[in-house]
């Protein structure tokens, strides 16, 4: 049971995913910070700095399960630093003769945000797979309902007609472009650090760049060529890109839970055998979901901007950007795996109702089209001015549109008979069909040459010589 209503084994589900907390888990992160240590403990050996043999001892002691995680919890706390207690609790399963070679001329940065490259590397590869799986669900959406005509709504009123098609493909380009902004941060975003004191090297004499560099070719990452202890760019970019994400599911979500309204009826969520939609009124059949997405997003951008803060810092490492992260980061993690999880199960199971988006088109949507026929014959504004006046007549006297069309003095010498007819014998959505097909084919196009997992490109790794 948790304090924290994200960590409730009530709601938990809510707010993340059991794959996401394993990653983020205390043991898994103890295990994590212990397999960077032995990785720093081997670079140190190999280029001299510390003798083979602890590091050996180091790698083989680097195990959570040998931890007493009350002596390090203890020590913790006593001591007020960071990572002293880790440094202890490791020092005392080792032999005397490795025990002085852990965490050697390290300093906390460079564990802990060696350590978020790593999980960034895990986090992208789940948020890269989710919205891959995504993008096949929208662009089959816009396959399937490319001639689907519904209306087209501005300032949240009806408009001229497009296709559902179209509106599904506009999310699944949306979700094409955080695919392309994910391959590209890879090489940015995923560094290690290592740096000591002020992320000059200088405890490590002229090594150090070999060492870090040997360091991060362990790991998998990058070199970073300069010390990043004070530039939080890296992990700001990876948390507003899930910030992004988030907010894009947040408006699909918020699409929903408009459109499955009783009065426009013309989406709905799935709604599972054993849910329930109101314990006071049985009739509803509530967009759960989709509501919770439009939350997920607005939680997932307010922690983003607690790390935007951290751009901020002061001089060469300042703990006030740092260790806002070690709350924010995880939060924004967890939150947009939650929701790229509801809304693959929303966007698969969907159900698209053609009746109603048809049945919801009145016929004043034709408006759009008619100024087009008319522009040319008696000028855009002065049409546009003519259509305004005949359409707010037709509706104060409650008259259908054609009816009003025909009715206007000024519009009949423009608008015979036969050309009201060709007006309003179908709905016409331009060319929605059209554009919802050109997505779908530049998006399986990319899908093609793309891999399937994610970073698409492993890192730069150094040579065993370096």
């Amino acid at each position: 049971m948790g304090s924290r209503i994200t960590d409730s084994a009530l709601y938990g589900h809510l707010w993340g995913t059991d794959e996401l907390r394993a990653i983020f888990d205390e043991s898994a992160r103890i295990q994590s910070w212990l397999e960077i240590l032995a990785a720093l403990a081997r670079a140190q050996a190999d280029t001299g700095l510390i003798p083979q043999g602890a590091a050996a001892a180091i790698t083989g002691s680097a195990r959570f399960d040998l931890l007493d995680m009350d002596l390090v919890a203890e020590q913790t706390r006593s001591t007020g630093h960071s990572t002293l207690g880790l440094i202890r609790g490791l020092q005392a399963v080792l032999p005397d003769d490795a025990a002085e070679w852990v965490y050697y001329g390290a300093t906390v940065q460079d564990l802990t945000d060696t350590w978020t490259s790593l999980v960034i590397r895990q986090v992208g590869a789940i948020v890269w797979r989710d919205l891959r799986q995504l993008e096949v669900t929208l662009l089959d959406l816009a396959e399937r309902h490319a001639g689907t005509v519904m209306a087209g709504r501005t300032h949240g009123q009806p408009g001229s007609p497009l296709t559902f098609g179209f509106k599904a493909a506009g999310w699944a380009g949306e979700v094409r472009r955080h695919l392309e902004r994910l391959r590209e941060l890879a090489g940015r975003c995923l560094v290690g650090q290592l740096g000591g004191g002020v992320g000059s090297l200088a405890f490590f004499g002229d090594r150090g760049i070999d060492l870090r560099r040997r360091f991060c070719a362990l790991l998998g990452l990058d070199d970073p060529a300069i010390s990043w202890t004070s530039s939080r760019d890296r992990v700001e970019e990876f948390t507003h890109l899930l910030a992004m994400v988030a907010a894009t599911l947040g408006r699909m979500g918020n699409e929903v839970y408009q459109l499955q309204r009783p009065e426009i009826g013309e989406l709905r969520e799935p709604a599972g055998p054993a849910g329930v939609g109101s314990i006071t009124m049985p009739h509803k059949r509530n967009p759960e979901l989709s509501e919770h997405l439009v939350t997920l997003a607005r939680l997932v951008r307010s922690s983003a901007g607690v790390i935007l803060e951290g751009t901020v810092a002061e001089h060469e490492r300042d703990g006030r950007a740092w260790k806002a992260e070690w709350v924010a980061f995880p939060e924004v993690c967890l939150l947009t795996g939650a929701a790229l999880k509801f809304s693959l199960t929303i966007f698969e199971g969907l159900e698209v109702d053609e009746e109603a988006m048809l049945g919801n088109l009145t016929g004043w949507e034709v408006s759009e089209r008619a100024l087009a026929v008319l522009a040319p014959r008696m000028g855009k504004h002065a049409a546009q001015s003519a259509l305004q006046q005949a359409l707010a007549g037709g509706r104060r006297r409650g008259m259908p549109v054609q009816e009003a069309l025909a009715a206007s003095e000024v519009l009949r010498s423009r608008l015979d008979s036969d050309a009201l007819d060709t007006l309003f014998a179908a709905p016409d959505p331009g060319m929605c069909p059209q554009m919802a097909a050109e997505v779908v084919s530049r998006a399986r196009r990319d899908r093609s040459t793309e891999p399937d997992r994610w970073p698409p490109t492993g890192p730069r790794k150094e040579p065993d010589n370096a």
